[in-house]
């Protein structure tokens, strides 16, 4: 068992927090937001995540899980520090490492008074290669905490999905710890006990580099996929079964995860991540017209769904779904937000139907995102699908939240679903 302290309870801290506890650790999770470490108290995650809820309540009320805001308090009762703060694009497109400096500094200031104590900070937080070594362990040292053979830092970037979070905890594709010293990785290894997926001890900008590669690659696979949809739909074939076909080699197209035409990605994390690579090529005159594509392509397909839905001539508009992903309340950088956005500055009258998004629930970044682009939210989401039904012209399905209502029949002719329509031909049945 060992004593964990998990800084940021945002949707990988909680998780993370979560299954420690359950594995057996001991887990105190940290925030600079009171609400948040109240909701935990009270057995209540502050975020949607399927599963979640009942799996934090559980490990609350058995004494495996609390929360604090105090950090003296959580360094000084755990012997390893997991940070998993935000890391948002600032607005050139490189990443803030506000949050990480500050819980950093924090914990620095924390240990630099003992220094003949074993501790190990571990990096979740999403960080561009180079990070770690080159800016955050000099933060950390500048507080007077001396890296050495008592205090390690170790990257240990995670893969965790949003709507089947706890599922990817459970079945990693892998385990990257980077580090300075092969041994220390010891203490991050011994949190995964019992979980599947190979051990992979590397150096710190190989780990990192991983995740973004990871992501990167995930972004390439909807855009192309996407592509191929537009082309297909253009010579009247159904861009939907030519990749189903096209996913059935798994000996060189490897996987059909992300490989299905249909609408743009979004998310706190693809955007943002594919956004930082592309800045820190300009920023070394690299060329990489691939990945600096991936984001313009993505936008692009947007601007299509809008003009194809504006093309059917409808004011009135229902639009079912609004987070980036059906099962998650997260609407930060969501394609359907911006498409909402779009719409409503045009004079559209437009109601949302997205059952997982509550905005007296949404917190932090979420919030804040929300207040940016669709100040006015409240006023537009509806309780029920019914209800969007009747006010209605003209419904856009945006999201697997479709899959769960049935359509009215006055809607045959008066649906766009921006999962298919985009990239199948209107005479071609979607092949399932």
């Amino acid at each position: 068992m060992t004593r964990v302290a998990v800084f940021g309870m945002g949707y990988v801290g909680c998780v993370s927090a979560a299954c420690l506890s359950r594995d057996g650790h001991s887990v105190i999770g940290v925030d600079i937001d009171a609400g948040k470490v109240e909701s935990i108290g009270l057995g209540q995650s502050p975020i949607f995540e399927p599963g979640l809820g009942d799996l934090l309540k559980q490990q609350v009320s058995g004494g495996g899980l609390r929360a604090t805001t105090n950090v003296a308090q959580a360094v000084a009762e755990s012997d390893v520090a997991m940070i998993a703060v935000g890391t948002p694009s600032e607005q050139d497109g490189m990443v803030s490492l506000k949050a990480v400096r500050a819980v950093l500094t924090s914990i620095g200031e924390t240990l630099a008074g003992q220094p003949s104590r074993d501790y190990t900070i571990v990096l979740r937080s999403t960080l561009l290669p180079g990070i770690l070594e080159d800016q955050l362990i000099p933060c950390l040292e500048s507080t007077g905490c001396a890296l050495g053979s008592h205090v390690r830092v170790c990257n240990n970037p995670e893969f965790l999905r949003e709507t089947t979070a706890i599922k990817d905890y459970d079945r990693p594709p892998f385990i990257v710890v980077g580090c300075m010293e092969p041994a220390d990785a010891d203490a991050v290894i011994d949190l995964y006990a019992g979980l599947p997926g190979e051990r992979v001890i590397t150096d710190c900008r190989t780990a990192a580099m991983v995740k973004y590669v990871c992501n990167a690659f995930h972004a390439a696979k909807v855009v192309f996929a996407n592509e191929v949809g537009s082309i297909a739909r253009s010579l009247g074939a159904d861009g939907q079964e030519v990749m189903r076909i096209a996913c059935k080699d798994n000996q060189l197209n490897i996987s059909p995860a992300y490989l299905r035409p249909g609408f743009a990605f979004g998310g706190s994390c693809l955007p943002k991540d594919v956004r930082a690579l592309c800045r820190f090529a300009q920023s070394e005159a690299l060329e990489t017209q691939l990945l600096t594509s991936l984001l313009a392509s993505n936008d692009s397909h947007i601007r299509r769904a809008l003009q194809a839905v504006k093309n059917r001539g409808h004011r009135k508009i229902g639009l079912v779904g609004l987070s980036f992903k059906a099962g998650t309340d997260d609407l930060r950088e969501s394609p359907l937000v911006t498409f909402a956005e779009t719409m409503l500055g045009q004079g559209y009258d437009i109601r949302i139907y997205d059952p997982g998004v509550r905005v007296a629930k949404l917190v932090g970044t979420n919030l804040a995102y929300v207040d940016t682009h669709l100040p006015h939210l409240a006023a537009l989401l509806v309780d029920d699908f019914e209800a969007l039904c009747s006010h209605a012209e003209f419904l856009v399905l945006g999201s697997n939240v479709a899959d769960e209502v049935a359509i009215p029949s006055k809607f045959e002719d008066q649906t766009f679903d921006l999962r298919r329509d985009l990239v199948v031909p209107a005479e071609t049945p979607v092949s399932q």
